[in-house]
């Protein structure tokens, strides 16, 4: 089921009886559950909950009510059985009666009230769900309710849309206080659902298909109340400045992102991501944009991923260049650390340590959003919520006025340990996290080995190669949107500039150069042609200087540091009979890289070499004349080349692409090899004669 990210007219309906026919209870529940989740305009990323009240069997064989409810940490989207917490519904409703109760307090009891310990731990809003007196219990955060639910006159606009069937909750802080409020306001005769205040909605019903077509039915009828009351009014205040063509918008951030990127990567690597879609367009060149944008989050549970605001940067396309752009980008991003810090301690007040003070969501006017993460899917995932904020603000302006939490409250939020505690559970960043390298020739034997490498070790990977087909199939075999294909021609340099145009524009700049793309040929030095000289030299020396030197220029722009790998050969160490061409080139090149060593090194840019030696499996090469060409050089037969080179070998083994991945990751890794530059690192089973030393 694809997740839609967009505002609908209406939602529409997906339940199908047949689908559910033969389903569990609990079966029933992740497919409503996932129903909602599939669309971001009703459900947030890892946002809102959902339960069942079932009577069951417990382990001692009695029949007991249950409540199953969506467990911290999970998607709706995506949520399996697993991620759902059963607890003993009598033990918390015996809660009912009290009147007030600490977050600490409430987990403690929530626990123990669980069917098995190693279920997930239950939601903050467990209580909430308990307390309504209804069997199956929708909370969500819909774009088209919180266009009411974040507007100035919210209540009275609610009374409008709903009626008596509504009750108005006036924001606080999830937990047990608002459960109460919940639990109390859907006792009440005639109520259907509840409006929390900046915040979402709550629902419920007697059947699971009930509870699902009852949210439905409150988000459509607010998507007709908010178009009724809007029309004809100019979304965002109206246009302060046209927008621009494609081409002009590509050229400014091709030039603002490797230097922004630095700018927020000065602790930890980050992924960028860009959104110029229609609504991210609309509002950059909104009149009111900028006050409207440091309003706040739409949602409380936008937070921890979006920050309270977004960075604003202004700027003015008709006047302006990307040159001029770029020092007041980095000036705004300085200023709003400390202005982020200024927050921070003015609402600290137990010792927390502060997050990463950097911005996740940029706003550059008239131009687009740029989304920061840790890594691809945390930049989109920032991108994709401050997507609803843009549309609830959108519809709450209209409405007469876009409202959100105070700076206490998003702090509270920000910083409250069960939030926090829901960040704990993601798994530990990987290697290269935050990392985007380019590997040429990506789409080979090698190539390939060595983007999986990378981009299991948590690095995006722009897969370069002249064969776009077989780049985009390697590509897109990654997982979270860590591989993107681009075409590159090494010794083009056009098509080298426009390759690392494309990585910025995909991830906001680079960090790992790996140079693979290659070719081969063997000859007698007197059957040697001048296009053969001219054709190794121009892929394997020429080549490698071009995407160097590309990567010089954008590693500098960005200022922290980088690493290139330059995938030579054994032959670049030791003459190769018949292969003057090839030995020739591969010697060039590894020099290259001695040379560039030096020249990066004052500014943390490391070059180093890998020195593979007859990768038969795999490469596309040894596919070529060059198995012929060699074997003939040995005078063997072709099909005696993998014998008797692994004999040749010290360790007596074959060399795989993987073992070239691995000796390249070693180098990528600031961690491994952080303090390794003008290195070569032979894998090719020991070849004495080509001992570096």
């Amino acid at each position: 089921m694809g997740v839609d990210t967009q505002q609908a007219v209406a939602v529409q309906d997906r339940w199908d009886e047949r689908a559910v026919a033969s389903l569990s209870p609990i079966e029933t529940l992740v497919y409503r559950s996932n129903l909602l989740g599939a669309d971001r305009s009703v459900a947030n990323y890892g946002g809102g909950n959902t339960s069942s009240k079932l009577r069951i069997h417990d382990h001692t064989g009695r029949e007991i009510d249950t409540l199953w409810v969506k467990g911290s940490g999970s998607d709706l989207a995506t949520i399996t059985a697993r991620g759902f917490t059963g607890l003993r519904l009598e033990e918390m409703l015996l809660l009912q009666d009290r009147m007030e109760m600490s977050d600490e307090e409430m987990v403690a009891y929530l626990s123990r009230c669980q069917l098995e310990p190693a279920m997930p731990r239950s939601s903050i809003e467990t209580l909430l769900h308990a307390f309504v007196p209804h069997p199956h219990v929708d909370h969500t955060h819909p774009d088209a309710t919180n266009m009411i639910c974040c507007s100035a006159n919210g209540e009275e606009l609610a009374r409008e849309c709903y009626g008596d069937t509504a009750v108005w909750i006036p924001y606080i802080r999830p937990g047990f206080t608002l459960s109460r409020q919940v639990g109390e306001a859907a006792r009440k005769p005639g109520v259907q659902l509840v409006l929390l205040a900046k915040h979402g909605l709550v629902t419920w019903g007697e059947t699971q298909e009930e509870c699902y077509s009852n949210t439905l039915k409150a988000i459509n009828r607010a998507i007709e109340f908010v178009a009724s009351r809007t029309e004809g009014v100019e979304t965002f205040g109206g246009q302060r400045s046209a927008p621009i063509s494609p081409g002009e918008r590509e050229g400014i951030l091709a030039t603002i992102l490797p230097a922004l990127r630095g700018a927020v990567s000065a602790d930890t690597p980050k992924i960028l991501r860009v959104d110029t879609g229609d609504i991210v367009t609309q509002f950059v060149c909104g009149a009111d944009t900028e006050g409207l944008s440091q309003v706040g989050s739409a949602c409380p549970d936008h937070l921890v991923h979006t920050k309270m605001r977004p960075l604003w940067v202004p700027f003015d396309p008709a006047r302006e260049t990307g040159d001029d752009l770029r020092p007041r980008l980095l000036a705004c991003v300085e200023r709003y650390r400390e202005e982020y810090r200024t927050y921070f301690e003015a609402h600290n007040e137990a010792e927390e340590g502060m997050a990463d003070p950097n911005p996740r969501v940029v706003l550059v006017a008239g131009v687009g959003m740029i989304s920061v993460g840790k890594d691809a899917k945390a930049a989109t995932l920032s991108g994709d919520l401050y997507h609803r904020t843009i549309q609830v603000i959108r519809g709450a302006h209209a409405l007469g006025g876009y409202v959100s939490l105070t700076e206490a409250e998003s702090y509270a939020i920000e910083y409250w340990p069960l939030e926090l505690y829901k960040l704990s559970l993601a798994p530990s960043p990987k290697e290269l996290a935050g990392r985007i390298a380019l590997v040429t020739g990506g789409a080979g034997g090698i190539g390939s080995a060595i983007v999986r490498e990378l981009a299991a070790a948590g690095a995006c990977v722009l897969v370069a190669d002249l064969n776009e087909e077989g780049a985009g199939e390697v590509a897109g075999a990654l997982p979270d949107g860590q591989g993107h294909p681009v075409r590159m021609d090494v010794t083009d340099e056009q098509t080298v500039v426009d390759a690392y145009r494309n990585a910025t524009l995909a991830y906001g700049g680079i960090d790992i150069v790996v140079s693979n793309a290659g070719l081969a040929s063997s000859a007698p030095v007197e059957e040697t042609t001048v296009d053969m000289w001219d054709l190794n030299h121009s892929v394997l020396t020429k080549g490698y200087f071009l995407v160097a030197r590309e990567a010089f220029r954008v590693l500098k722009k960005q200022g922290i540091g980088g690493s290139l790998v330059f995938i030579a050969s054994k032959n670049a160490l030791v003459g190769g009979k018949n292969a003057s061409a090839y030995s020739t080139a591969k010697a060039a090149e590894l020099h290259l890289a001695r040379c560039l060593a030096e020249e990066g090194g004052a500014v943390g840019i490391r070059v180093n070499t890998v020195n593979p030696d007859a990768v038969l499996q795999g490469s596309k090469i040894w596919g070529s004349s060059w198995r012929e060409e060699r074997a003939r050089s040995y005078g063997i037969a072709p099909d005696e080349l993998e014998e008797f080179y692994r004999n040749r070998t010290t360790l007596k083994v074959n060399i795989l692409p993987e073992d070239i991945a691995r000796g390249v990751l070693f180098f990528a890794s600031p961690i491994r090899a952080a303090k390794s530059t003008g290195n070569i690192l032979n894998v090719d089973g020991g070849v004495p004669a080509a001992f570096p030393r």
